[in-house]
Formats: structure tokens, sequence, C-alpha cells
């Protein structure tokens, strides 16, 4: 009998056991990969492409999650400083600088190397390709291409001293062709030709911006023309590339001067145009020129002395289309171009709409709160959100939809969404769970969200008919009429705790925006405006337009990075929480609909370094000084 109660209870006791685990989810110490670097780790940078980048005292190398080797160590400059390493947006490149010193020859060596991180390859390395000093190292995308300009150390001494200019294939990591900027050996040749600004890469041939002017060179390296429009930084052109635009900064740093330049290097206004500030925006459009200028105060773009100046110019003549500019008073945070003009949001507050020709579309100007968030098309008009308020109003009259704007604390936590089935959207400003009837406008408060920790929701999200909302340390999950289905809390392990996270639709979203703007700002030179405003319920379809991007832009990396986006998140039904877990500090996944825990990784550190990708779905851990780990989070 004794025997048959000790078994007994060791069953009930496996059984406990086994209940603790499935309630627990599994728990996972030992890492899918490990990876010994060899020296000690500075930091992690988890890339858009999916591959960990870690700055090591050695340099550099990149984790791929299915890959037990590392894909690329670049140890050739040893230790970079943060400022070193360039990672280009919406791409899969990597520039590592390295020394400062004098533009002129013979004063400084300055290095340059480019990693494509997705294949781990180094694609250009100056010391590699006998580059002595480097003026200027520039990826050129869509096109694909790397211009570098600097002195060679490789010829005869007068070529040793003299600027030259080569175009290398990113995807082939083959040279195109190279020149010389003048002839070799010419006194004062290195100071006269220094180069002071992105090249302009067109079809037929090169535009180089040098100190002493523009010189434009075939792709063989016949020399076309040369003007004496000097130290301009950047260039574009238009879709035609037979009107070229230069932008200079002038001596004081303070403003900018715009020329217009002919495919023959002729000047094609009379005068070059001034504006006040440094041009953020620079828009090609049928009706003229649309320029967006900062002029910044002494504490930054956000200050109060500190204000977007508007302007729209003749692209004939360079002169003012508007009598009278908008008065922005402010910093200009939304800009689009609409089929009838310019719509405009202020970050301190107020949205306005101009026409083309300079006159107001508003009736009045719209008040809004600070903080402009979001903007964007739905089928009442456009809605904006802002720290302090949200409306939807009439784009035709700037009359409002609703009759009130729906206003709450001022708050930097404001996240919304639409609800299809209930046709209404559901804003989570601070504690406060607001619904709003598409049709009528009708505000109703669905629930109080008391999350711990003091904190408020960062993310909202249909999921069958149900509503999520989540924080860093809490999730919920609200049925349509705002009753709680379940509460997750988990406690913060401590401020010490540093993570980064990049999800999908998020990081998406921040790739295809920071892509866009780099393309408008003169790498894709085709002048086509990337400033629409979207529809509202498109914001979830980033991951798609990334993959898009990708796939428009020839290349093995470049179709790699498309794959990663076609697919959905693989971890989207899922949050990830770094907690205090019994056995120390740790990540659990936690599923999205029923709130239980599905797995624990114990990371054994009370100040963990980490970072997780949820689309491709893996945790990097930093394990001790050398090494990284690596866990599926999809098993």
């Amino acid at each position: 009998m004794k025997k048959l109660l000790i078994q007994i209870n060791k069953t009930m006791m496996l059984v406990l056991v086994m209940g603790t685990t499935l309630l627990y989810g599994q728990k996972a110490e030992s890492p899918d990969q490990s990876y010994d670097l060899g020296a000690k780790i500075n930091e992690m940078t988890l890339t858009v492409g999916g591959v960990l980048v870690v700055a090591t005292n050695d340099g550099l190398a990149g984790i791929k999650p299915d890959q037990s080797q590392p894909v690329f160590t670049f140890n050739n400059f040893g230790k970079l400083k943060p400022e070193e390493t360039d990672f280009i947006p919406g791409s899969p490149y990597i520039v590592v600088s390295q020394g400062a010193g004098s533009k002129f020859a013979g004063i400084a060596k300055t290095k340059r190397a480019v990693i494509d991180y997705m294949q781990g390859k180094v694609i250009f390395n100056s010391d590699d390709d006998s580059w002595n000093q480097i003026y200027t190292c520039d990826v050129v995308l869509p096109q694909n291409k790397l211009i570098v300009s600097g002195i060679q150390k490789v010829g005869s001494k007068a070529e040793k001293s003299t600027p030259k200019v080569a175009v290398y294939d990113l995807n082939t990591s083959k040279l195109d062709y190279s020149f010389f900027l003048d002839t070799p050996g010419r006194v004062g040749v290195a100071k006269d030709f220094s180069v002071t600004g992105t090249p302009l890469l067109l079809k037929d041939f090169l535009i180089i911006p040098t100190a002493q002017g523009l010189i434009a060179k075939s792709h063989s390296g016949e020399e076309l023309w040369k003007n004496k429009i000097k130290n301009v930084s950047w260039l574009v052109a238009d879709k035609t590339e037979k009107e070229i635009y230069g932008f200079e900064t002038t001596t004081n740093g303070k403003n900018t001067r715009i020329h217009k330049i002919g495919t023959s290097g002729q000047e094609l206004w009379e005068d070059d145009r001034k504006v006040k500030g440094i041009v953020s925006k620079f828009e090609i459009l049928p009706q003229g020129l649309a320029v967006v200028s900062n002029v910044t105060g002494g504490d930054g773009a956000f200050a109060a002395k500190s204000e977007s100046k508007i302007t729209m110019f003749s692209a004939a003549t360079g002169e003012d289309f508007w009598e009278k500019a908008p008065k922005t008073k402010g910093y200009v945070q939304h800009f689009y171009i609409m089929e009838d003009g310019i719509l405009f949001g202020i970050y301190s507050g107020g949205i306005n709409k101009i026409s083309f020709e300079g006159e107001t579309l508003f009736k009045n100007p719209l008040k809004t709160g600070e903080n402009i968030m979001m903007m964007a098309h739905t089928p009442q008009g456009l809605i904006y959100i802002t720290g302090e308020d949200a409306n939807i109003v009439n784009l035709e009259t700037s009359d409002q939809v609703w009759d009130k704007p729906l206003k709450y604390k001022n708050i930097s936590s404001v996240v919304s969404t639409f609800d299809s089935d209930n046709n209404r959207y559901l804003i989570a400003a601070g504690d406060e769970l607001f619904a709003i009837d598409a049709n009528s406008g009708d505000v109703s408060e669905l629930a109080k969200i008391k999350f711990e920790e003091k904190e408020y929701p960062n993310s909202i999200e249909m999921r069958n008919d149900n509503i999520f909302l989540s924080s860093s340390q809490n999730l919920m999950s609200l049925s349509g009429n705002g009753d709680e289905n379940f509460h997750g809390y988990y406690k913060s392990p401590g401020k010490s705790a540093f993570m980064k996270v990049v999800g999908g639709a998020v990081a998406a979203a921040s790739l295809v925006a920071t892509a866009s703007t780099a393309y408008t700002a003169g790498m894709n030179n085709n002048g086509i405006s990337t400033n629409n405003l979207r529809n509202y319920n498109d914001y979830g379809k980033e991951a798609k337009r990334a993959s898009d991007m990708f796939a428009s832009i020839a290349g093995a990396s470049f179709d790699m990075m498309s794959q990663r986006f076609k697919a959905s998140s693989a971890t989207e039904n899922s949050q990830f929480i770094l907690t205090k877990l019994d056995s120390g500090v740790g990540l659990v996944k936690v599923n999205k609909d029923s709130g239980e825990v599905e797995k624990e990784i114990v990371l054994k550190d009370k100040k963990p370094e980490y970072e997780v990708d949820e689309f491709g779905g893996y945790l990097y851990y930093k394990a001790g000084d050398n090494k990284v780990y690596m866990y599926n989070l999809k098993n």
C-alpha cells in the first residue's frame, strides 16, 4: 500500500511538472547557435536585412541565423568608432570610414570600405584598391553604383597627386570606369579639384562638384564641360535629365543657394536662388519647384525659434511664384504633394493647404495639438492624430467631420487602428481607449487601460474580433465592447536592461520612409515626388512596399532582402517581453490571442544586451565579452 501511494505521488508530481511546463512554456537556455568573435563586443546592430552586425575591438562581424560562422569579418581597419560605421538606408551596404584631416592630397590618409552584409562581401577597400586618400565615397541608388573620389597611390608621381574619380558596380563588385579630374602634373591640381559633394550619376555622363566648379565627364573619362559653380554639396536632375539643380550651402552654413544647370553646363537662371535655411525637401513638379528649408534655432529643429520656409519657384526662371509664402510658425513635420496643391503639417501644431499658385485652400489654417503623429486619407476625409487631439477634416474646406476634435491629455504615446467589422476608428491615448464611429463621428470611451509600471499602450491591432494592446511590460486583449479578455504583466528587470527590437511593419515603414528621403535628396536623380499622402488602411502594408522597393533594384542582395519582406512576420502572433524570471532575467514569448507564455529564454544576466528580429523570428544575446548566442523563436 505504501509503495502504491509513493507511485501515485510520483505520478501526481510528474503530472504537476508537466502541467507547469505547459503553463509557462518551454525553457530554452541552450542557444541554437553560438558565435565566438574572439574580441570584446562593443555594439550590436540588427540590420533591416536581418543580419546582425557586431562591432568588436577588432572590427566588424556579420551574423546570419542560418549559418554557424560569421557571414563576414572585417578587421582591416581595427576597432571602429560608432560614427565610422554608416549603414546606408534601404540597402545591404555598410560604408566604413577612418581618418579625417584635410581633403587636399598628402596631408592625411583617409580610408573607406564598403561591405555587402547580406552576401558577406567587402566590395571596396581603399587600401586594397590602391587609394591613398578618399574625398568622397557615395552609394548611389537605385543604380546600385559606388562613386569614389580621391588620390590614388599608384602611377607616376604626377598621377599620385591628381584627384581621380572611380565608379564601381556594387552588384558585381567590379570597377566600371575611372578618370582623372584634370591633367596629371598641373600645378595646384589637387587643391583646385578636391571633390566637395556627392557626384550626380546620369545615363550618359557624371557631374562632379569640386572646389573650383562642376565638371562633367563621360563614362569613358572624356571631359564634356566645366563651369564655375563652386562647392556644391549635392545635385538632382529631372526625369529627362535635361534640367539639373545644384545645392550649395553658404559660407556661414545657414542658408542654401540653388543653381539650375543645362546639359552643356550652362547656368539656366540669370541668378541663383538664395534660400533661407538648409533645404530639406526639393520636389520637381509640373507646376514648378517646391522647396522646404529649415531655419534652425539655438536648440535644434524643434526649438521655439526654429521654423521651416516653404517656397515655390519657377523652373524656367527661378523666380518666386508666391508673393507671400505661407507662414509656418514652426518646423514642417509633414509635407505632401496633392493634385491641387501642397498639404503640410507643423510639429508645434497646425495643418494648412496651399495651391501651387500660392493661394490658401483652407478657409483658415487648421489648429491642432503639438506633434502630428499621423496624417492620412480616409473615406471621410483627412485623419490627423497628434499628442493632444484627433479629428477628420474635409480636405477641400478644412471643415471638421467630427463635431468636436477628440481631446486627451498631452502624451507621447498615441496609437490607432481601424476596426472594419464595426466601421470605427480605435484610438488609445494614454490610459483611455476611444471608439469613433466612421460615419457619424460619435465618440465613446470604450475602456480604461490600466497598465502596470505607469506604462501606456504603444501598439494596437485588431485580432479577429478582439482588440490587442501592448507596451514594454504589458499586453492586453479586449472584446469588441471593451471587456477584458486577459491582461498580462511581466515585471521589468530594471532600467539598466538594454534591448532593441526590429519589428515587422514598423521596421519596414521606417525603412521605406528613410530610403525615400535619401533618394529624394539627390540619390535617385529622377525628380519623382515620394511625398504622397497615404490611405489610413495602407499603413499595415509597409512590408510589401519594402519588398517591392528591393525587388526594383538589380542585385542578389536586394533579391534576398525582397524575399525577407515578402513573407509575413515570423512572429506576428507573439509578443516578446524582457522580464525577471525565477531563474534570472529572461525573455518570454507570449501568444497575443491567448495570453499564454509559449517560451522562456533565461539570459542569466542582470543587464542583458540583446536584439530581437521579430520579422525573422530570432533572438541575439551578448553572452560575455566575446560571444553572441542565437535563439530561434519560431520553435
